[in-house]
């Protein structure tokens, strides 16, 4: 019989202690919350990807080396005399209790959107009780992909109330921001051509949002399916024996053109060939 969730998650402290400790991993005892960092990050992406691929065996290894960067971390706070371990979860598990007064005690909520309405009133109750002002917008941290941030803030200012009525208004503030993108564009000033380019994204992150999509998620399959198109262009000039500075911009666009044709053909890459 395998061993419980809480002796397994025993041993994996005991694991990190030792890989810190005098006799442990030279790599290890040398890192800090600073070093630590990129890879906090990036396990995180990783996590993200192996839960987009559905693999068990991906998201087993990826969300576990998610956990390990926390366990990383309250180690070294443990090593610094501010936290434990067992003050993390407790913090956590106390935070989940009072957050769902529907399930652990008498409040009644009938719809997630419900639910999600009382979190953030809880939460923003608990943020001021000291007298501290907290700004409805509190809590999307700067370091988010700015795509995901930008409708992070949106959905947060939305729950005030300050919104759009629907993805149409939404939709005509973009064409509003691709007129003064234009001005910019023809003008010489780059300090505003940046703030307008800016404006532009930010508005259609707004219409992503009213249509209930996801704009990292869009950006992200249109950059997955450009690495797509270009890597079969690629293929097809290099099956006939040129590199791309031998290839000039008028044949990539034919290439290119071919890539997508070929891609978007019902019969699949493989078939369209005899």
């Amino acid at each position: 019989m395998a061993d419980s969730p809480g002796t397994l998650f025993d041993s994996l402290l005991d694991v990190m202690a030792r890989l810190r400790g005098d006799q442990g991993c030279p790599w290890d005892r040398e890192q800090t919350r600073s070093s630590l960092k990129p890879y906090l990050i990036e396990e995180a992406y990783e996590a993200l990807e192996a839960l987009d691929g559905g693999q068990r065996d991906a998201m087993l290894e990826e969300l576990g080396d998610l956990l390990f960067q926390v366990v990383f971390h309250a180690q070294i706070a443990r090593e610094r005399g501010e936290f434990t371990m067992a003050d993390l979860l407790e913090r956590l598990v106390g935070k989940m209790v009072r957050r769902h007064p529907h399930v652990f005690g008498e409040a009644k909520v009938a719809t997630a959107r419900e639910a999600f309405s009382q979190w953030e009133r809880l939460k923003h109750e608990e943020a001021t009780r000291d007298g501290a002002h907290r700004s409805v917008l509190d809590g999307v941290p700067r370091s988010l992909p700015a795509l995901l941030r930008a409708q992070r803030v949106q959905e947060k200012a939305a729950r005030t109330g300050f919104d759009w009525r629907d993805a149409t208004g939404a939709w005509t503030k973009v064409k509003e921001e691709v007129r003064e993108m234009e001005e910019a564009f023809a003008g010489t000033d780059t300090a505003k051509l940046e703030e307008e380019l800016g404006d532009l994204l930010f508005a259609v992150v707004n219409v992503a949002r009213l249509l209930g999509f996801d704009a990292e998620g869009c950006l992200q399959r249109s950059a997955d399916k450009f690495r797509r198109r270009f890597m079969l262009m690629e293929r097809e000039i290099a099956a006939e024996g040129k590199t791309f500075a031998e290839t000039s911009l008028e044949q990539m666009d034919r290439f290119w053109e071919a890539a997508k044709k070929r891609e978007t053909d019902p019969r699949g890459p493989e078939q369209q060939r005899p």
